[in-house]
């Protein structure tokens, strides 16, 4: 799932590369910021109303539900890779809705959305890719994601790497073999 700016088509070549023979689906932002896709709208960087997550995380469960329905693929073998916002709608959709996704792949997320009570994800797999030097993710952004899908039942692996906001390949390696070795 794209990043902001981005379109289904972003990280299509590189869900083949790290998942060779795997079948993909890669949907578009409905929202607009300025002419950018975007999963869900924030106010200003970093600040979100989790009323419009939760129904966007809503119409993007339904939208898995038919799309299983409609290709028939088994729900609880999805994940999800994402980058940015795209990640984050990954996860969030996660927690407001357990079982739409197995699990994922976060490229660059942050802690946009923090749901009382927390579901029980029930060990689902995560892996959480962040640059060190990430102008976009506050201090202890990453631990503090890492800790609430802990919190939330999920197993996580977090990993940084000399970078800020941008991939690296670094990302793509991790990634492989975490999708190799894990799912």
């Amino acid at each position: 799932m794209h990043g902001t700016g981005g379109d289904e088509n972003d990280l299509l070549m590189i869900g083949k590369s790290l998942a060779p023979g795997a079948n993909l689906l890669s949907p578009r932002g409905k929202v607009s910021e300025r002419g950018a896709n975007r999963f869900f709208a924030r106010s200003g960087h970093g600040v979100f109303d989790p009323a419009e997550i939760a129904e966007r995380a809503a119409e993007f469960a339904s939208w898995l539900s038919e799309a299983a329905a409609e290709y028939g693929f088994d729900q609880t073998k999805l994940y999800g890779l994402g980058y940015s916002n795209g990640a984050n709608m990954i996860y969030a959709t996660m927690l407001l809705h357990p079982g739409a996704i197995a699990g994922g792949v976060l490229l660059r997320p942050m802690v946009v959305l923090e749901p009382e009570p927390l579901p029980d994800l029930n060990g689902a797999p995560f892996l959480i890719s962040a640059g060190d030097h990430d102008p976009l993710l506050p201090p202890g952004g990453t631990e503090a994601l890492a800790e609430l899908l802990t919190r939330a039942g999920a197993r996580v692996e977090a990993a940084k790497h000399k970078a800020d906001h941008n991939l690296t390949p670094d990302d793509f390696s991790i990634t492989k073999y975490w999708l190799k070795t894990r799912i």
